[in-house]
């Protein structure tokens, strides 16, 4: 699929987009899986095509279906979203290449840290008036001040996924 997107400026789409987390826990036995319910974000595309762009999650609205373990992940055991409110993504650049892969090169800041980012998105279904990006990158949790980890039980790396889709406000 080659596609061409349009310059302007683009407003995520909170109902139409999602962010998640996946984690193996319990010794690598168990993937915990949670979903962002609230998040937020805007980007505008340059006339040379390249893009910039910032993707914002409400830290607090991580959903894991077990509210004990929802209740941990705010604490300041590990997000602490009482002082980290957000987790934020900030695009500085965004590339189309080969048909509909973005390269991206950002900055995540979680837990008052911001580390560089860099992740291969794939653009789909683009429009003039819309657009959907899917992503999926992993971080070291550690790297972020994320370091609780009960007898061993958190192993590996976090796997973040993303669908956010972007709908155009104007020029």
């Amino acid at each position: 699929m080659t596609v061409a997107v349009e310059t302007g400026v683009w407003q995520l789409d909170q109902t139409a987009s999602t962010a998640g987390i996946s984690h193996k826990t319990m010794w690598g036995l168990v993937t915990v899986k949670g979903i962002f319910g609230t998040l937020s974000g805007q980007g505008e595309v340059r006339g040379d095509g390249s893009a910039i762009g910032t993707v914002t999650l409400d830290a607090a609205s991580l959903d894991t279906k077990n509210a004990k373990r929802d209740k941990h992940l705010r604490s300041a055991d590990l997000f602490d979203t009482d002082t980290y409110p957000e987790i934020t993504f900030a695009a500085r650049s965004a590339e189309l290449r080969d048909g509909d892969t973005v390269h991206v090169v950002g900055q995540l800041s979680v837990h008052g840290i911001s580390r560089p980012q860099t992740f291969t998105a794939r653009l789909k279904d683009a429009t003039a008036e819309a657009l959907t990006l899917d992503a999926e990158f992993t971080v070291d949790r550690a790297q972020f001040g994320l370091g609780w980890n009960q007898l061993g039980m958190l192993r590996g790396l976090t796997t973040v996924t993303a669908a956010l889709r972007f709908v155009r406000t104007g020029a």
